[in-house]
């Protein structure tokens, strides 16, 4: 049974999750913890939970998913996992940061690769990759069949969708991915975003304005 915590984190309010189960152990996806504080406010709930992070995510690579990729990989030895596709995007991460006005330092370790179809086994738990680009080359999100949710990144959000005008998005291409890949789940499989609130995939058949 995968529980969901997550935070928003960095001036960008993105939300950072932390997938754990009844072994205590932790999977963290997008970690966009930007200052120090919020680096603690991370670590403590690991460790007042008694929870052990045995694997590191990233939706995508936009600077606000990427932030704390390089303490988590110095504080719990993990490496990341992103679509090969995102590579070159990791790669642009810190200029994007000077030129956001927030600088940071990148995650400069090993890559590992997923790909549409690939399941993330969680002890006894599955995730499924769905790779869903359009906001980003290489969006991926992780979908939960037996519980009924979704880590979507910055793919589908309440009533919105993810911004296509950054180098590598395509505005036509997020519309058809999230039409052929997300809106054929359940209705009731809730969407945990990068951004804002949760939502469903049902709700947001029936109310989202860039989708009706």
């Amino acid at each position: 049974m995968i529980s969901v915590k997550s935070f928003t984190f960095s001036p960008v309010q993105e939300n950072t999750y932390v997938l754990y189960n009844q072994n205590r152990h932790a999977l963290i996806i997008d970690p966009g913890c930007y200052f120090a504080a919020e680096q603690e406010t991370l670590k403590n709930f690991l460790t007042t939970n008694n929870l052990k992070p045995i694997q590191l995510l990233n939706t995508h690579c936009h600077l606000d998913h990427v932030f704390g990729n390089k303490w988590i990989h110095k504080e719990y030895g993990l490496e990341l996992f992103i679509h090969p596709n995102e590579e070159i995007v990791l790669s642009f991460a810190t200029d994007s940061g000077i030129r956001y006005g927030l600088p940071f330092e990148n995650y400069k370790g090993p890559l590992h690769f997923l790909h549409e179809n690939d399941l993330i086994h969680f002890d006894d738990d599955i995730l499924s990759v769905i790779a869903a680009p359009g906001h980003s080359p290489g969006s991926i999100c992780f979908y939960c069949q037996a519980q009924n949710f979704i880590i979507g990144g910055d793919v589908l959000f309440r009533e919105s969708i993810g911004r296509t005008d950054l180098p590598g998005g395509d505005h036509a291409t997020l519309l058809k991915n999230i039409r052929e890949k997300l809106f054929v789940l359940p209705d009731e499989t809730i969407v945990y975003p990068g951004h804002g609130m949760p939502t469903k995939i049902g709700y947001e058949k029936e109310n989202n304005p860039f989708l009706s």
